[in-house]
């Protein structure tokens, strides 16, 4: 069975490296550009099997189609893809398409479904390998892997330690259903759909008026990125680790109530949010202590969501 793979990051790199050293035929490989300073994980180890690589922008030009068929795919296998195919070559292969998707569709359809996974609360999740169409993470489900949500898990946590290993795994049993002739198509139960935006900045921005167990999601759920943001007497910056403290005594929202070794401890509905990493603008992560050092925090303060630290 002829396949191509068409993948990005650290993910990608994993499936192409697993399905070779299972004997799979890899005839080419689709990758992102490469960025500088930067390596292409799937890049270099597709030439360091020998495989035919490609870096494109998109695939939906003529030219592309043109030496995509010389290729005579009988599979593609999409493995952590930031753009959408045309139907032209999702529908060539005589097998079909493959994609991985990272969480349970319908729900979460969208580019960050991990994030929102955290941000809604989910306690569940996981992974789904379909047959993509042209639509949106539609297309018929061939199978679906479970993991849990931990209390304290973020973005980062959930994806590398849970639906990494997950869809490494799905994606291997999936081509060996197809090899077997047994793959399911199941369709989407459409009336469960959810779908969000991708997460930017812009929807990590912390409200401290929020119940604290809001606040603690929408944290979990930006790191590693775009990070949450907050402001301390006009002061921007990003909280990355932290910790949920329930049942602390009431403060205002937003309000320094201790610092410590750990960090500094803010105040929010029903508790307060322990903060023990930040980010000042394109700086370095820091330990959330010697921000308190650098800003001149002080028990009594109040951070908030615009800059003004008046209210």
């Amino acid at each position: 069975m002829r396949i191509v793979l068409i993948g990005e990051t650290a993910f990608g790199e994993k499936v192409l490296d697993t399905l070779a050293k299972r004997g799979e035929e890899i005839v080419g490989v689709y990758t992102s550009p490469d960025i500088p300073g930067k390596k292409n994980p799937v890049k270099q180890l597709a030439l360091q099997l020998g495989i035919p690589t490609f870096q494109l922008k998109g695939m939906r030009t003529p030219e592309v189609y043109d030496e995509y068929v010389k290729l005579r795919p009988d599979l593609n296998v999409m493995a952590y893809v930031t753009t959408i195919l045309p139907e032209s070559i999702l529908d060539y292969p005589r097998l079909g398409t493959i994609q991985w998707h990272p969480s349970l569709l319908p729900k979460h359809k969208g580019g960050s479904a991990i994030s929102w996974a955290i941000v809604n609360g989910d306690t569940k999740t996981g992974i789904t390998i379909f047959w993509p169409d042209k639509g949106i993470d539609t297309g018929p489900i061939l199978l679906q892997k479970e993991a849990e949500v931990s209390p304290d898990d973020t973005a980062g946590s959930l994806y590398f330690n849970k639906l990494f290993p997950l869809g490494v795994e799905a994606i291997v049993e999936s081509v060996e259903l197809i090899k077997k002739g047994a793959a399911p198509r199941i369709a989407q139960d459409e009336s469960q759909s959810t779908s969000e935006p991708l997460f930017t900045e812009k929807e990590a921005i912390i409200d401290w008026h929020q119940p604290v167990g809001k606040i603690y999601n929408l944290i979990r759920g930006a790191n590693p990125r775009p990070g949450a943001t907050t402001n301390s007497g006009g002061r921007r910056f990003k909280v990355f680790d932290s910790a949920l403290l329930a049942g602390v005594a009431h403060s205002l929202p937003g309000e320094i109530i201790d610092i410590t070794k750990q960090g500094f401890v803010v105040a929010a509905p029903e508790g307060a949010i322990l903060i023990k990493q930040v980010q000042i603008e394109a700086s370095p992560k820091i330990e959330a202590a010697d921000f308190v050092d650098q800003a001149g925090l002080k028990v009594g303060d109040r951070l908030d969501d615009h800059g003004d630290d008046s209210s």
